[in-house]
């Protein structure tokens, strides 16, 4: 049996091995059941030819986050629907953070408000809510 800050750690482990995420330079930074934060610093090849941060990379971010929280219950969870608003521009260099946090769990779905912004300046650069559905799967099984 497999106790809990096994579980947590093996939930954690799990979560990093996210090709693209790791592919973009963000880091998963925080992971708890329905919570997380996730940092990207914004670099040049992920501008648009306004000379502002793509609107794909904040939402990667973004649901990165989404993905990190939902699955931390150590249940596989998958994306249902995802609505953003993107609200101020960044640029390269900038320190994006995106904070997703757990607003109501269902059991089988559940919904997400996660806030995308900018470090330094403190700019809510983007909010989106996301809603999951939980799969008959786990990461690691509930005990």
């Amino acid at each position: 049996m497999m106790d809990k800050k096994t579980r947590e750690n093996t939930i954690f482990e799990h979560i990093q091995k996210d090709a693209f995420a790791n592919h973009l330079g963000a880091r998963v930074e925080i992971v708890k059941p329905g919570h997380s934060r996730v940092s990207l610093v914004v670099t040049e090849s992920m501008t648009n030819f306004h000379g502002t941060t793509h609107g794909g990379i904040i939402f990667s971010v973004s649901d990165i986050a989404f993905a990190a929280a939902c699955n931390a219950h150590g249940r596989v969870a998958v994306a249902l629907n995802v609505s953003i608003a993107f609200l101020k521009p960044s640029h390269a260099g900038d320190r994006l953070l995106a904070e997703a946090k757990e607003v109501y769990n269902g059991g089988r779905t559940s919904l997400y408000d996660i806030v995308i912004y900018n470090e330094a300046t403190g700019e809510v650069i983007a909010k989106s809510q996301d809603q999951a559905y939980r799969m008959n799967q786990w990461i690691v099984p509930e005990q």
